[in-house]
């Protein structure tokens, strides 16, 4: 293992502001909780947001919770239709991802974990997510977690941890069929947890995960690495991209050691760039800050690592997501405490790779009548991770959980703009 990225961290360059995103809403249900979303769009107006469902399933009394639901938009998101369970099952079902396929820009592929969380379920829709066919990825013989999914073409990966290992399941069928291995890592990890995944134009397949030294209690730093694999998920190639210390503190809201730890969130353009967004923080338990970097090499050298947040020195910075789209379009977005002790979403895009960026916008907004949401912002963040795809009009759309804390109550928001 070698490190990518050992320069210094500079400041963001300013490009004009961006033109503004629609006032955010709540979807989904509006009773129970909704948490975690993934959201995908294509090329013909259609945009999905897959989420568990909690406490309550309106309409289906015998449903298992938290259960998967879809939402569908045929008009880019000005309008929705009725949420609906993707595939109830007598089982829970956790960590939602869904995209569209980059090589067609229409078949929707799904991923989430039931039965215990000891297996990864493939959903695949051909007719804009109207009948789904689905497909075992993968079985273990205890719970998984966190599973990431990329698609291009015939080629659909899953990467997800089974404790102190990175598991990879690669189908070349389309999904039909699966094989699976664990990526070669440091034996000495303690845990490790994926946080992104994506497949360049040359069919290069790189998957993002954090090595937690000092396993279960995240009492040690935290490596962020980057694994690539150019022979279709045969053989493996890890490089340690950072190191943050260990994460802050997280019981006062009642969650997970893990859970505002350091992740990487990986996607590649049109032109094959491939970029990464991350949250790291330079000592155990301090604040994290977002880092931005890209390659033009296939991931063998990276632009010096860039702050993306004009956030003062001190602040928490957590969930980094990006997606791309033609050459040099690139799109994140993160959450932090600058209105401390209250969270917001922020945004911001480049039109040239990361060359420049516009200035921040935030996307969350104060609504009335929820008592997780104050006028600047909301009490904590609802979900390991949120989601930004890129619609047929080359608008941003966006979705993120907001709730009291890691319990409950909480549910999902959804913006759309540029």
């Amino acid at each position: 293992m070698s490190v990518l990225l050992g320069l210094q961290a500079v400041p963001p360059v300013l490009a004009a502001s961006t033109t503004g995103f629609a006032a955010p809403q709540q979807v989904g249900f509006h009773t129970g909780d909704q948490w975690e979303p993934a959201i995908a769009a294509d090329a013909f107006g259609h945009v999905y947001i897959l989420y568990p469902q909690y406490m309550t399933m309106p309409g289906c009394p015998d449903c298992v919770l938290p259960a998967m639901v879809l939402l569908q938009s045929n008009d880019n998101g000005i309008t929705w239709q009725l949420p609906r369970p993707i595939s109830p099952v007598a089982s829970a079902q956790f960590d939602p991802q869904i995209v569209v396929d980059p090589a067609d820009r229409r078949t929707v592929y799904a991923v989430w974990l039931q039965n215990h969380r000891k297996d990864a379920i493939i959903a695949k829709s051909m007719d804009f997510g109207q009948t789904w066919s689905l497909t075992l990825a993968s079985r273990a013989d205890d719970d998984v977690d966190k599973p990431m999914l990329t698609v291009r073409g015939s080629n659909v990966y899953v990467a997800f941890n089974h404790k102190q290992k990175i598991w990879v399941a690669s189908s070349h069928d389309g999904g039909y069929s699966f094989t699976s291995l664990n990526l070669p890592s440091n034996p000495d990890l303690g845990w490790s947890l994926a946080s992104g995944a994506t497949i360049d134009r040359g069919g290069n397949v790189y998957i993002s995960w954090a090595g937690y030294t000092h396993g279960e209690g995240a009492k040690g730093p935290v490596n962020l690495y980057l694994s690539k694999s150019a022979d279709g998920g045969k053989t493996w190639s890890t490089m340690l991209v950072d190191i943050s210390g260990a994460p802050p503190d997280c019981s006062a809201y009642k969650c997970d050691w893990g859970y505002l730890g350091a992740q990487m969130s990986l996607a590649s353009d049109s032109a094959g760039t491939l970029y990464a967004l991350w949250n790291a923080a330079s000592r155990n338990n301090g604040p994290e800050r977002i880092y931005f970097s890209y390659s033009t090499t296939a991931g063998a050298t990276w632009s010096p690592k860039l702050q993306v947040s004009s956030a003062p020195p001190g602040v928490e910075h957590s969930f980094p997501t990006i997606t791309a789209g033609t050459s040099g379009d690139v799109r994140i977005a993160w959450m932090d405490t600058r209105n401390h002790p209250l969270w917001n979403t922020y945004y911001r895009i480049s039109s040239n790779g990361g060359a420049t960026w516009s200035a921040e916008t935030q996307l969350s907004n104060y609504a009335p009548g929820y008592r997780y949401i104050q006028p600047m912002g909301f009490s904590f963040p609802f979900g390991d991770y949120f989601g930004l795809a890129i619609d047929s009009l080359g608008d941003t759309q966006a979705v993120w959980g907001e709730g009291l804390n890691f319990q409950s109550p909480g549910s999902i928001w959804y913006s759309r703009g540029r």
